[in-house]
């Protein structure tokens, strides 16, 4: 089986190029960077939370997450500056394609309920793509006897393209099973 990165620059891109109208081949829309976060709300009352999500990031991405920080006091929320709020991962390179195979092929799969990813939900106009889940037990990476609790995370797949329909042919070219229009 070929690679994600050797099939789109022998495949792919040439494809994109064609239904896109581009006369340049640097023009071709590409993914740039992927970023996984988690939110650690649980982490103000149990502080165990912190390196749970940080073997959680660890074992989906390969790499070590970075920890977040609250940057300014909010009372209502009990959180003092400084305090840990989040833990997230950025990939690029080989990583980030490794995981955007196994995420397409192994991992959305997994999904309760699933019948396709919302085209118009995770888009912003700039070409990244956000999906949510509320489950991180979809990654084949992540045991059930490993898991106390389930909790949440959010993928973003950063691209070059300069649009949303650019975004939308590249993810699609890449796998990414969106839902069919009901026209």
């Amino acid at each position: 089986m070929k690679g994600l990165k050797e099939l789109y620059n022998k495949e792919i891109k040439a494809k994109l190029q064609e239904e896109l109208g581009l006369t340049n081949v640097m023009a071709t829309p590409k993914i740039l960077k992927v970023s996984i976060n988690i939110g650690l709300s649980h982490a103000i009352q149990n502080k165990q939370w912190i390196e749970i999500a940080q073997s959680i990031l660890e074992r989906i991405s390969g790499q070590k997450p970075v920890l977040t920080k609250a940057k300014k006091s909010i009372s209502n929320f009990k959180i003092r500056q400084g305090m840990v709020v989040g833990a997230k991962v950025t990939l690029r390179g080989q990583r980030m394609y490794d995981f955007v195979e196994r995420f397409v092929v192994s991992a959305l799969p997994r999904l309760r309920d699933f019948h396709g990813l919302d085209a118009k939900k995770g888009l912003d106009g700039n070409g990244n793509y956000t999906i949510g889940f509320k489950e991180h037990i979809i990654f084949p990476e992540i045991g059930m006897e490993d898991v106390d609790k389930v909790h949440g995370l959010e993928v973003t797949f950063a691209t070059s393209a300069q649009n949303d329909q650019q975004t939308l042919a590249l993810l699609k070219h890449l796998g990414f099973p969106f839902k069919k229009n009901k026209k």
